[in-house]
């Protein structure tokens, strides 16, 4: 049966890397067999401008009908003194919400041919393999009451609200557990339970689901500790589980482990393994429409939708070794240059990995 794909490029650089994506997913079709049908529309600035909404509801319908979606990036300097109601950030928390995508996937992977990119020691960060399952559709990013007000005194006051039930937690405990035991059989969970009541009953409740899953190895860190854990000491990581916001920081941190958060990608799935797919970095306004962007975190976004969302482990696979295959050839853009590689632009990048494929 042919699968449906919504691709939303949005803003900035992401309808250059989403290009290559397609332009990979293209090739599949026609070498490989995957049936797919694919479908772009609006999202973020882009719909706003057209829309006068970050989303329309017909976008968001087309997104609950697709079997997975694929997402370029959203935002930019256009669109900063909008009301925040509308900035295109709004467009991604209502497709993520809505689509009840509460479990996010950022595997940190560090490529050995890029192990000189960077910025810690080779031998800090060769064989890097992270899996953070972030919880995405609660926490302080959708906590109500949140706003801005002004006190008697005339000060204005801003104020958000952390808030988890007891049910998310459980239901990211358990991807974060079922993940582990496909792998090594060790989990973090990063809280901040010595000050936030919140993360105090998030860590009770990993305890309670851990009870479930006894040949996991589990460990408790606090936030700041596991932030300076990162850099110093990365690979005693296996899989980390983590709330909305302490995911945000610690996913971004650990994509700078691998060379660029231009490699890594991500996954946003629901209950049944519907999900959307999109590179972890943002839309890159400052280079955006010069083919300077790296494509690849979108192109492994990809891959991760033809192995969660479309069941096509084999093609993910495929497309992971042709991209090894690309570095191999000492073809790098710019954000992951050394010394001694060749440069190349987002279009040239998403060639050489078709022609590996």
């Amino acid at each position: 049966m042919t699968k449906s794909v919504l691709i939303l490029p949005g803003d900035g650089i992401g309808p250059e890397i989403t290009a290559e994506a397609v332009k990979i997913l293209n090739k599949l079709v026609e070498t490989d067999g995957l049936d797919i049908s694919m479908e772009e529309d609006l999202v973020g600035g882009a719909a706003y401008d057209v829309h006068g909404v970050p989303l329309a509801d017909a976008t968001m319908e087309k997104a609950h009908q697709a079997d997975a979606v694929l997402l370029g990036a959203v935002g930019g300097y256009k669109w900063e003194s909008l009301d925040i109601s509308v900035r295109p950030e709004k467009g991604l928390l209502r497709l993520r919400k809505e689509m009840g995508l509460f479990a996010n996937l950022r595997p940190a992977v560090l490529y050995p041919q890029l192990a000189s990119a960077s910025t810690l020691k080779p031998e800090i960060v060769a064989g890097l393999d992270i899996l953070i399952v972030r919880e995405l559709t609660g926490g302080i990013y959708f906590g109500q009451p949140r706003g801005i007000r002004v006190l008697d005194n005339g000060e204005r006051q801003g104020y958000n609200t952390y808030v988890y039930s007891e049910s998310e937690v459980k239901r990211i405990a358990h991807v974060a557990f079922q993940a582990a035991m496909k792998r090594n059989k060790k989990l973090t969970s990063v809280d901040k339970a010595n000050v936030l009541e919140v993360t105090e009953m998030w860590r009770e409740v990993v305890e309670e689901v851990a009870k479930e899953y006894p040949e996991v190895e589990v460990k408790h860190m606090y936030v700041d500790n596991a932030a300076m854990q990162l850099v110093l000491n990365p690979k005693q990581f296996d899989v980390m589980v983590t709330g909305n916001m302490f995911g945000d920081i610690l996913s971004d941190e650990a994509s700078m482990l691998t060379g660029s958060i231009g490699m890594l990608a991500s996954a946003s799935l629901d209950e049944n393994n519907k999900g959307m797919y999109e590179p972890s970095h943002g839309s890159a306004p400052d280079i955006a429409g010069q083919n300077k962007a790296n494509p690849l975190a979108t192109i492994l976004s990809a891959a991760m939708m033809l192995r969660y969302s479309l069941g096509r482990e084999d093609l993910a696979v495929k497309i992971e070794e042709a991209i090894s295959k690309v570095l191999d050839q000492g073809l790098r853009t710019g954000d992951i240059w050394s010394e001694g590689c060749t440069q190349v632009t987002c279009s040239e990048m998403g060639d050489a990995v078709v022609a590996a494929l």
